[in-house]
Order: C-alpha cells, then structure tokens, then sequence
C-alpha cells in the first residue's frame, strides 16, 4: 500500500513540476528561383487544431504580429515586403478590437535579388500562439535557407 501512495504521490509531483511544454506551431523553409538572378523564400507555419498566429498587420495595442527579420548580407537584396495570403479577421474581446489571423497554416513569401550566384538568406521570425484560452508568450524562432 504505501509503494502505491508513493508512486502515485510521485506521479503527482512529476507532473506538477514538470508539466507538459505546448509548441503548437512548426515552421518550415523552401526557396524556388525565378531567374538567374531572383528568388523566393517560403516561410510556412503548420499551426496545430485550435490554435492561431497573428498577421504581420495588426494594429498597435493588439496582440504580437508576426515578424519577419532578415539578416543584412552582401551576397542578397531583398525585392519587395514579405507578403502573406489573407488571414481570418476577426473581434477579439481580449484586445476590444478586430485582429487578423491564421489557423492551420501559413505561408508566408519573399522575394530576393541575388547579387552573387548561391546565397545563405538567415533570418529570425517573432510571433505569438493564441487558442480560445491562452496566448503563449513571444517567441523569436532562427531560420537559414540556402539559394543555390
């Protein structure tokens, strides 16, 4: 009897401390040249059921867009804004205000002008997960892509 109240006790404890650590979004890379001298970067998110991320376009005093940084380089120029398909709109009483979003997935595109013919592009994206209940908190995720 007493084995059984100190497995279960450790048990208890063991998932007290060490609770369970929620990563509901996984992030992926692609590129596809477009010319000798051109390219596109693709950042998809794979977002799990019940969860969502926030649009680069959300207005101040709304919860964490997403960003996207890239490393300064000599060897690339980025062609243009990283553009996005178009999110879910929707009133949130948590900010009192509309916010855009994505469920699911999202793939998010940049064009590159290469200067040189291989490039690494680096880079780091800021996001936040939200579902019905919880936001989790800011997280800054590293990426390199090689164009080649």
């Amino acid at each position: 009897m007493k084995k059984i109240i100190l497995i279960a006790l450790a048990f208890i404890i063991h998932t007290t401390v060490f609770p369970q650590i929620l990563a509901p979004v996984k992030w992926s890379y692609g590129t596809k040249r477009i010319s000798d001298t051109e390219a596109i970067i693709f950042i998809k998110a794979s977002i799990d059921k019940g969860w969502h991320i926030y649009s680069q376009h959300v207005d101040d005093g709304g919860p964490v867009k997403t960003t996207i940084t890239f490393a300064a380089d000599n060897a690339y120029v980025l062609n243009g804004i990283t553009i996005e398909p178009k999110p879910v709109s929707k009133y949130e009483k948590t900010f009192s205000m509309n916010v855009a979003y994505f469920e699911k997935a999202v793939v998010f595109q940049q064009k590159v002008k290469l200067k040189a013919g291989q490039a690494s592009v680096n880079g780091t994206i800021n996001y936040m997960a939200c579902d019905d209940h919880q936001c989790l908190p800011p997280e800054n995720v590293e990426f390199a892509v090689a164009l080649k």
